[in-house]
């Protein structure tokens, strides 16, 4: 790194201010089963290398984004060698470098040229936060984990869905990393850190006599393969998935409605990130590009009064449960830190990269990317605080209270959610869907809840957040991945459940194609 920016700041036109090169070396086990056979088994290792090469200056330079261009882009994420070997590693970063210095220069010159051209940006501010350098080496110990003992644990396990004849398919997938990222800049941060994650998934999926697709999933998480439960808790998560799965595909479609609701904690979290986390993302309010929802909302109410949502990177676990949005360092080096970006109700921040916006000139180390692509401000830990707590009966005697004033024939509750997204591009509607897998309808006079079908719930989001009237006292965790600008990243969502006055569902899409005409073949054992 010394070498490369030293000759390019002495002989290139423009000269590079930063340079910064960042490699990701991922380790990897990954086991899935299905009916009891292993449909793949992997162990895999690869290094990338992402290169961040600025020229110009922190006030402008070629990451600056202008009218409706694509975001820039100029890392190759090239694969870097596995051996320790110092010629080899030199040869790539110097080719690499060179590529992209070339691609950097060349979209300053045009930037510059074409500036006169252009209005000016309604945000002022700098493209480049300078920030304090950070030293440290923190290396996660080695991964540990028994192939052979896992291939047959999850052939025993994935045998069961064999009792459930309507799981067409189904899969117990098992995945063990061991990531460690290496970053030195020209600033002076020299960082390596890293992070051991396993996740075991056990998914089903069903074809309802309407052709609508169904699918169940149980998820466990933890930091270490060693702390992976034991095969009676991933049985019980097998049972759990083919017994939902099974009363699904008999289980009444769902008509369109609008009316109360509870969310549970799971299904509150992955609302709030949609809804409210990409939106609070810094990059949006400075691209002329997003809807900007709360760009001049920063010191006014966006949520009830009762709530508060903070980011916390640092914490590696929530009673128990590990989480997914847990790192030390951002992808830019900087130190990862709480952020309390709604305080009862106001608007204090934003999630901040090293891309400043007007008013919040420094990083608060929310900058992200997977390899192989540039750094936006991106979410982490998301936690859902509330002061209008009461317990989960309370909720719920509160959600009938509603339901018979607004003389309503039920309203629902959303027990597990598989996932969300979002649309904030100022072109498209500024709406949101989130897909729910286990939902009830919930009667006021007392007859058992009736599990539906076929939901996505619908909305826009500030229309949304008025509607919530108060939560439940426990809080629980969604893991996931969000796929945005800057690729997949680990993320989590703790809240507790949430009821709202008003909630939109629509019935989801379905194929024409009914379930198989062949019935089930018998099993060995069976046949026998």
């Amino acid at each position: 790194m010394n070498r490369n920016f030293t000759i390019l700041k002495q002989k290139a036109d423009p000269p590079p201010y930063f340079l910064g090169y960042s490699v990701s070396d991922n380790e990897s086990d990954l086991l899935i089963a299905s009916q009891g056979s292993i449909d793949q088994q992997n162990h895999n290792r690869e290094r990338t290398l992402d290169i961040t090469l600025r020229v110009g200056s922190p006030a402008f330079d070629n990451y600056r984004r202008t009218g409706t261009s694509r975001p820039p882009h100029f890392t190759v994420g090239a694969s870097l060698a596995l051996d320790d070997n110092p010629a080899a590693i030199r040869r790539t970063l110097w080719l690499d470098t060179d590529q992209v210095y070339r691609s950097a220069s060349q979209r300053l010159i045009q930037m510059k040229a074409d500036e006169k051209l252009r209005a000016a940006s309604t945000d002022g501010s700098a493209d480049f936060s300078v920030e304090e350098p950070q030293v440290s080496f923190t290396d996660p110990p080695p991964l540990k984990f028994n192939m052979s003992d896992w291939t047959a644990r999850l052939r025993k396990v994935s045998g069961e869905f064999s009792k459930y004849p309507g799981a067409l398919n189904s899969e117990v997938i098992l995945e063990t990393q061991r990531l460690v990222d290496t970053m030195v800049t020209s600033e002076g941060t020299r960082l390596e850190y890293g992070r051991l994650f396993s996740q075991l998934m056990v998914t089903a999926r069903g074809k309802a006599s309407d052709g609508m697709d169904l699918d169940t999933f149980e998820g466990i998480e933890t930091d270490d393969p060693a702390k992976l439960p034991g095969d009676a808790q991933i049985l019980a998560a097998v049972e759990r998935a083919g017994a939902n799965l099974t009363k699904l595909l008999q289980a009444q479609p769902a008509d369109p409605f609008v009316g109360p609701a509870i969310l549970s904690g799971r299904a509150a979290g992955v609302f709030f990130h949609e809804i409210f986390g990409h939106r609070i993302e810094g990059h949006r309010q400075k691209d002329e590009t997003e809807g900007q929802t709360f760009s001049k909302s920063v010191g006014t109410a966006v949520l009830p009064d009762f709530l508060s949502v903070v980011f916390d990177p640092t914490q590696r676990d929530f009673h128990g449960v590990s989480l997914n949005g847990y790192y030390q360092y951002d992808d830019e080096g900087v130190k990862a830190r709480p952020v309390t970006v709604v305080d009862k109700g106001i608007l204090k921040t934003f999630l901040m990269s090293r891309s400043p916006i007007d008013g919040f000139p420094q990083s608060n180390g929310h900058g992200r990317r997977s390899a192989g692509n540039e750094i936006v401000s991106r979410q982490s830990n998301l936690f859902v605080e509330s002061s209008k707590m009461v317990s989960d009966a309370q909720l719920r005697q509160m959600l009938i209270a509603e339901i018979k004033r607004q003389n309503k024939p039920y309203g629902l509750y959303f027990d597990q959610v598989s996932s969300g997204y979002t649309t904030t591009a100022r072109r498209g509607l500024q709406a949101f869907t989130v897909v729910p897998l286990i939902v009830y309808r919930v009667y006021a006079d007392g007859r058992p809840d009736e599990l539906i079908r076929g939901v996505d719930i619908v909305g826009t989001p500030l229309t949304s957040f008025a509607k919530i009237l108060a939560t439940s006292d426990r809080m629980e965790v969604f893991n996931g991945i969000c796929g945005a600008e800057s690729g997949n990243v680990p993320v989590s969502a703790i809240a507790p459940a949430l009821l709202v006055s008003e909630i939109e569902i629509q019935r989801k899409e379905r194929s024409q194609d009914r379930p198989p005409y062949l019935s089930r073949p018998a099993s060995v054992e069976a046949s026998r």
